[in-house]
């Protein structure tokens, strides 16, 4: 169960070697958090999050777990759960792709899409549905601005992240009443190894902050976070810019 500053004492992660979700995890085991669950392709990666975590103080598992394979989620988060309730869930994989390479091979395009969208949406309601027959717990969906208007630099990678965005508010709207808290986050650009090499954004963050931010939002009970904060203001104005001019801005 939670404590009573609303942070958790249980944690799955899905993505486990997400740098924000890590990031989250490390603050979350420095105040209540006792057990974690990560949940990723098995790799030396994997594990060493889990070395890490566990030298933090926190009870660690990993578990296999493979977004683009939902056929398998809810034999694999079932066992989770058979193991004690869990009072945070942090769905946290996603691919970036390569804009210019998922636009000549229109395979590439639906990993990117399966990956972010169909497997986050299975994953999502497996989830979902333990928490509501435990009676509580939170699902924290790690979202991007890249969803809120398309861009033509990233417009897969965006599109992606929109159809997730707008299933996890759905969700949380369908989840009212029963105990089950859920949470969007909407992170600009963050200095991770998926972003390494690419031009750096304005307002660009770090794992550490959206960490932060992730912690509050948890105490506050938000449904949708925005990192920085200044995000939902910017957001705001560029979603109602003409598409005309739209296209044409240096973002």
């Amino acid at each position: 169960m939670k404590d009573a500053f609303g942070l958790p004492q249980s944690l799955l992660v899905l993505g486990g070697t997400s740098e924000i979700a890590l990031a989250t995890a490390r603050r979350l085991v420095a105040r209540r958090t006792r057990t974690v669950w990560l949940a990723g392709r098995p790799s030396p990666a994997l594990e060493e999050a889990a070395r890490e975590l566990r030298a933090h103080g926190a009870d660690v598992r990993t578990v296999a777990f493979d977004a683009l394979d939902p056929d398998t989620h809810e034999e694999v988060l079932g066992k989770v759960f058979a193991e004690g309730d869990i009072d945070l869930v942090l769905l946290a994989f996603g691919v970036l792709g390569d804009q210019a390479h998922d636009e000549r091979e229109p395979s590439a395009a639906v990993r990117v899409a399966r990956t972010n969208y169909i497997g986050a949406v299975s994953a999502g309601l497996v989830a979902a549905r333990a928490l509501q027959t435990q009676g509580h717990g939170s699902l924290v969906v790690l979202s991007s601005v890249a969803g809120e208007r398309a861009r033509r630099a990233n417009f897969i990678y965006g599109s992606s992240k929109a159809g997730l965005d707008a299933f996890a508010q759905g969700l949380g709207d369908a989840l009212q009443g029963t105990g089950v808290h859920v949470m969007v986050v909407r992170p600009g650009f963050v200095r991770t190894r998926m972003t390494a090499g690419l031009p750096e954004a304005p307002l660009a963050t770090t794992p550490e902050a959206v960490a932060t931010a992730i912690e509050l939002g948890l105490r506050r009970r938000s449904e949708t976070v925005w990192v920085p904060g200044v995000l939902r203001l910017v957001m705001s104005a560029l979603r109602h810019v003409p598409r005309g001019v739209f296209r044409r801005l240096p973002v």
